[in-house]
């Protein structure tokens, strides 16, 4: 393949051609799993790798300034995910393209793919796949806690469930995305926009002093909350009494991140602790909130694993 041909199909595949990316894929994917073997060794991990770095390199093609790199940035973004893999902490797609090849490097990568051209897009089709699929693709490529076990301790499922569902997503995501390229994805970002304030002022109730029947309308009375651990509470109140506590301990909460679907949305939020008790509360935590008419009626909290103690 010629350098002229890289050229012409990474800019066919800004202007939105799905097809030129899948050709531009196609032709690079022996080089990317050559990379991947050396560093995983062969079987389904660096087969992921590859799949996954599909996934960030179709979300962020706009954002390749040199065209004619896109063989050294897709070979990046694969040597990334595997050097991940292998600390065992898998990686958030949108934040590992390869240096001096984006636009924004000392950007926050979660800011960058919100300015993305490509982003209505691909929140779009994210909200087209099944519910299980749909969970999974939002946990592994745009959360921090995205490791294989973190998303099936905060799904409640096998390993082995989430990387045949991550399987599925990306199958799903292949049919998906070209097809919803020109349909009018305002109503995305508009639910993202929607929930975000809405976990800001549930998670600020108990500062500002809010009344729990106002800001958690949504939350069902007799709603399922699990804790990290498998603690299963029922109602509201159990999860109002734990930010209580924290909060008249010192502790603020955070907002850093909200992602929504279609009858699914995931909170990320940060914990700063008083410096009279800096390891009362984990470094931060993922929340996955399930819906079904309207309500909320399950909640999964995973907190970021700790950091060591000197």
């Amino acid at each position: 393949m010629s350098a002229d041909d890289t050229v012409q199909l990474v800019r066919s595949a800004q202007q939105g051609s799905t097809a030129s990316f899948a050709l531009l894929f196609d032709r690079h994917y022996a080089g990317m799993l050559a990379v991947a073997r050396r560093l995983l060794g062969g079987g389904p991990d660096a087969e992921d790798a590859c799949q996954d770095a599909a996934i960030t390199a179709f979300s962020r093609i706009g954002e390749l300034r040199d065209p004619s790199a896109a063989r050294s940035w897709l070979h990046t973004i694969v040597r990334n995910n595997c050097r991940t893999m292998l600390r065992d902490r898998l990686p958030v797609p949108v934040g590992v393209a390869g240096e001096n090849l984006l636009a924004s490097e000392l950007d926050d990568p979660v800011a960058r793919i919100e300015r993305s051209a490509m982003r209505d897009w691909v929140w779009h089709g994210l909200r087209q796949l099944s519910p299980a699929a749909q969970t999974v693709a939002l946990l592994r490529y745009f959360t921090e806690n995205n490791s294989y076990e973190q998303i099936a301790a905060l799904c409640g499922t096998p390993v082995g469930t989430v990387r045949s569902r991550l399987s599925e997503a990306r199958r799903q995501l292949a049919e998906v995305l070209p097809r919803v390229h020109d349909d009018r994805h305002g109503e995305a970002v508009a639910l993202r926009t929607e929930r975000r304030q809405e976990a800001a002022t549930i998670l600020s109730a108990v500062p500002n002093g809010a009344a729990l029947t106002k800001v958690a309308a949504r939350w069902a009375e007799d709603m399922t909350f699990w804790w990290p651990g498998g603690i299963q509470t029922i109602g509201r109140e159990p999860v109002f009494d734990v930010m209580r506590r924290d909060y008249q301990s010192g502790v603020s909460l955070t907002i850093t991140g909200v992602l929504a679907g279609s009858g699914v949305t995931i909170w990320e939020s940060t914990f700063t602790n008083p410096p009279e008790d800096p390891y009362h509360c984990p470094p931060g935590a993922t929340w996955l909130l399930r819906e079904k008419e309207g309500l909320v009626r399950e909640m999964r909290l995973l907190h970021t694993p700790r950091p060591a103690r000197p």
